[in-house]
């Protein structure tokens, strides 16, 4: 039976985001007795594509599902029997493997920037208070783990690209156009379009959503926004 010590230790010794997944949320999932469980960052997840976005947005939204709204409101862990009644909870997520949900919050700088969620099917028995206060500690070396290896991998990130690709990926975070950036920083919007291309090669993306994920994964989670999670094996 694995300790919560272990798992303290597992998350700290973890050097990068794919072992995290790989070998500490698996053990996570024994740890709870959970059916599925997961590990999400907002950032990660608002560059879907479109037909999963919507379909995410509607049933997983801050305001259709209060676990979701809890975790955002007040950045502690909640299950779902703290905020609604078993009747409601069908109504909101009829799955029979999301009989029980529990998620707790992963916190970057004072900001909401992911959370864990952990499921269990209707013959296992509830999450309870004990399970919370676990969870709760275990969110905060998560939280510990993102502010180390997050800051270290973005600033890798970074290292790669040039001072004027920086001031270009910076302008694209701002919402400006191309030709709004050219006049911005006094070069042709062609420069800034082969400029995006040498930064989409770098960093192995396709889109100027996934390259200001990539570089500026602190975002803020606010209230009422469509931010989401979904629990996978």
């Amino acid at each position: 039976m694995i300790t919560i010590q272990a798992l303290f230790a597992a998350i700290h010794q973890a050097p990068t985001e794919q072992a995290l997944r790989q070998q500490v949320i698996p053990q996570l999932g024994h740890y709870f007795a959970s059916t599925r469980q997961g590990l999400f960052f907002f950032e990660q997840l608002s560059v879907l594509e479109p037909r999963l976005q919507k379909v995410m947005d509607r049933a997983l939204s801050l305001d259709h599902n209060p676990v979701v709204r809890y975790i955002t409101e007040r950045h502690a862990p909640v299950h779902e029997s703290l905020v609604t009644s078993p009747k409601v909870w069908r109504m909101i997520c009829p799955r029979l493997d999301h009989w029980h949900v529990m998620a707790g919050p992963l916190v970057n700088q004072g900001q909401l920037v992911g959370a864990v969620g952990l499921t269990r099917e209707q013959a296992k028995p509830a999450f309870d208070s004990q399970d919370l206060a676990d969870l709760s500690a275990i969110c905060l070396h998560l939280s510990t783990w993102v502010a180390a290896v997050k800051h270290q991998e973005n600033a890798q990130k970074q290292d790669c690209l040039t001072p004027r690709e920086l001031e270009i990926a910076e302008l694209v975070a701002s919402g400006l156009t191309n030709a709004a950036i050219g006049r911005e920083l006094w070069i042709t919007e062609n420069s800034v379009k082969q400029a995006l291309k040498r930064m989409f090669r770098k960093l192995e993306v396709s889109s100027r959503a996934e390259l200001v994920a990539q570089l500026f994964t602190v975002t803020q989670h606010k209230a009422g926004s469509n931010h989401h999670l979904s629990l996978k094996s």
